[in-house]
C-alpha cells in the first residue's frame, strides 16, 4: 500500500484540509476496469466540472496522471504510483437547433450507449450505427469510435478539454481533433482530458446498406426505421460479444491492421482468403479477427484467459484478478499470428 504525504504548498494544502477536491488514496481499482484486474491508486478523485478538475490538475503539478473513463478499453497490470483523474461530469444539452440538425453537448462520463439511446429515441441519426459499444462519451472521440460504417468523427463538431500540464480549460474543432483509424490528438499526445464533446446530429433519417451481417439482420427491410436500425445492431452485438458480467472483457483486443500493398500481396500469398478493405490509394485494411481464428486462438483459452468462443478479437478473463496474465495471453496471439501470416497485431486496449 502506498502512503501518501501532503505538498508542502500551502494552497494545496489548504484545498485538501477543506476537501475541497475530494482526493482519495491507496484506492483499489478493479471494479473501474472492465477486465477486473486489481491494482491501487495512489492518489484517486472524480472531477463534477471542468473548474474543479483545472484545480486539481494545478494543485497536483509533479503527480504522474491517469485519466479514467468507464475503464472499459484498459486493464492494470500493476500499481499505479500518481494521480488517477476519473472526470464525473453528467450534463446533456442542445447547444444549437435548425430544421434539419441539432447540436448536442454531452458530459465525458456519460455513459456512450445512453447517449445512443436517447438520440435514438429522439429521432435524432448520425450515433446509431455505434450502439452498444461499451464506454464513456469521453473516449468516444479518443478512439474515434467506430462500428458498421460509421465512425464518430462524422458526427462531432466541438471537443472540450483541460490541458493536463497546465490546466488550461480548451476546445478542438474537429479538424484539430486530428481523427484518423481509431486515433485522434487525444490519442496521440495524452495530455489533455476530455470534459464534454458536442456532436451533430440529423433530424432525418435514410438507411443506407453497408454492412452484410446488419442488412441479414433486418431481414430484407430496406427502409429500417432509426430504431430498428440500433435494435438489429444491438441484437447483433449481443450475439457476437460476451456479457462483462460473465466475462470480463474489453470488447475488441487488437486493432484491425493496416496494411501497404506489399504487406497486402505477402499476406494473400499466405492466406488466399484474407479479407482485404481498401483504405486509401495504397493502404489496405485486413481482419484482425480472422487472422486470430486462422492461428488457431478462436475460443483458446491458457490457464484463466482465453478467446471468446463467438468472437476470436476479443480476450477474456476467465477468473484472474492479475493483469499480467492477460498481457502474456495477448503477446502469445500477437506472436503467433505474425509467426505464421507476417502480420503484427496491436492493441486496441490500453496496457497500464
Amino acid at each position: 500500500m502506498y502512503t501518501y504525504e501532503f505538498n508542502k504548498n500551502k494552497l494545496i494544502k489548504q484545498l485538501v484540509k477543506n476537501k475541497t477536491l475530494n482526493i482519495q488514496h491507496n484506492k483499489q481499482l478493479q471494479q473501474y476496469n472492465s477486465f477486473r484486474t486489481k491494482a491501487v491508486a495512489r492518489l484517486f478523485c472524480e472531477p463534477q466540472s471542468a473548474d474543479e478538475l483545472s484545480e486539481i490538475l494545478k494543485a497536483f503539478p509533479d503527480e504522474n496522471k491517469l485519466i479514467l473513463g468507464a475503464g472499459n478499453n484498459l486493464f492494470f497490470t500493476k500499481d499505479f504510483d500518481g494521480l488517477i483523474i476519473k472526470p464525473a461530469m453528467k450534463e446533456i444539452y442542445i447547444v444549437s437547433e435548425d430544421e434539419n440538425y441539432v447540436e448536442i453537448e454531452a458530459g465525458a462520463a456519460i455513459e456512450w450507449d445512453n447517449l445512443v439511446g436517447e438520440t435514438v429515441s429522439r429521432g435524432y441519426s448520425g450515433l446509431e450505427n455505434l450502439s452498444l459499444i461499451p464506454g464513456s462519451v469521453g473516449a468516444s472521440p479518443i478512439q474515434n469510435i467506430g462500428a458498421y460504417g460509421s465512425e464518430v468523427k462524422d458526427t462531432i463538431t466541438l471537443v472540450k478539454a483541460t490541458d493536463m500540464i497546465s490546466g488550461e480549460q480548451l476546445e478542438f474543432t474537429n479538424e484539430e481533433c486530428q481523427f484518423g483509424y481509431r486515433d485522434s490528438i487525444f490519442k496521440q499526445k495524452r495530455r489533455y482530458i476530455i470534459t464534454s464533446v458536442v456532436y451533430r446530429l440529423n433530424k432525418t433519417y435514410i438507411y443506407k446498406e453497408k454492412y452484410v451481417d446488419l442488412s441479414r439482420e433486418l431481414k430484407g427491410n430496406n427502409t429500417p426505421s432509426l430504431s430498428q436500425v440500433r435494435e438489429a445492431i444491438i441484437k447483433i452485438r449481443t450475439r457476437k460479444l460476451p456479457d462483462v458480467k460473465t466475462y470480463p472483457n474489453a470488447g475488441s483486443f487488437f486493432k484491425n491492421p493496416i496494411l501497404t500493398k506489399e504487406e497486402k500481396e505477402a499476406l494473400q500469398k499466405r492466406l488466399v482468403d484474407a479479407p482485404i478493405y481498401n483504405t486509401g490509394e495504397t493502404s489496405f485494411k485486413t481482419s484482425a479477427a480472422f487472422l486470430i481464428e486462422k492461428a488457431g486462438y478462436k475460443g483458446k483459452n491458457n490457464g484463466l484467459v482465453g478467446t471468446y468462443e463467438n468472437h476470436a478479437l476479443v480476450i477474456v478473463n476467465l477468473g484472474t484478478d492479475d493483469g499480467r496474465d492477460i498481457l502474456n495471453f495477448a503477446n502469445e496471439i500477437t506472436n503467433e499470428v505474425e509467426k505464421q501470416f507476417g502480420v503484427r497485431l496491436e492493441p486496441e486496449v490500453w496496457i497500464y
